[in-house]
């Protein structure tokens, strides 16, 4: 049926069953392709997910966040997104975060733990504030979870 052939309009056309048997083939191949994209994307939620709680903050997460800040800024913002990751990642699935509890930080694993014991240590001391929000509900249910940095003043900014 692919074949490009000119048309012969004398000749018999396809059958009902042979365009039926295109359709299902057709469907066949998209449902594979689909299915190897499901594949990709799930390998590469899986490698995230293991190079987050085995690996450690490096100079480029550090530097991926000065940029966003300084990106604020240049906008006139006092708050930046700095850093987003998988609810699941956190040890409730972020549930204290989508309810506000002051216990969030318990929650944290991996990469997410390390930067908030950095903004402990390097940014809570030079006034920033951090808040971590549920920034996507797929399906109704905790998606990522972003952190937010803020070094506005506490007077309405």
């Amino acid at each position: 049926m692919s074949d490009k052939k000119e048309l012969d309009v004398n000749a018999m056309p396809p059958s009902a069953t042979e365009l039926r048997q295109e359709v299902k083939k057709r469907e066949s191949e998209e449902a594979k392709k689909q299915a190897k994209a499901k594949s990709v994307q799930e390998q590469k939620i899986a490698d995230f997910a293991e190079d987050f709680l085995k690996s450690h903050v490096g100079e480029a997460d550090i530097l991926a966040v000065r940029r966003a800040v300084a990106a604020a800024v240049e906008n006139g913002k006092f708050e930046a997104m700095v850093y987003t990751f998988s609810s699941d990642l956190c040890s409730d699935s972020g549930r204290a975060i989508n309810s506000g509890d002051k216990s969030w930080p318990e929650t944290l694993q991996g990469k997410a733990k390390e930067f908030y014991d950095r903004y402990q240590k390097f940014g809570k001391p030079q006034g920033f504030r951090l808040k971590a929000m549920i920034i996507s509900f797929p399906n109704g249910m905790p998606g990522d979870v972003g952190f937010f940095l803020n070094w506005g003043s506490d007077l309405g900014s």
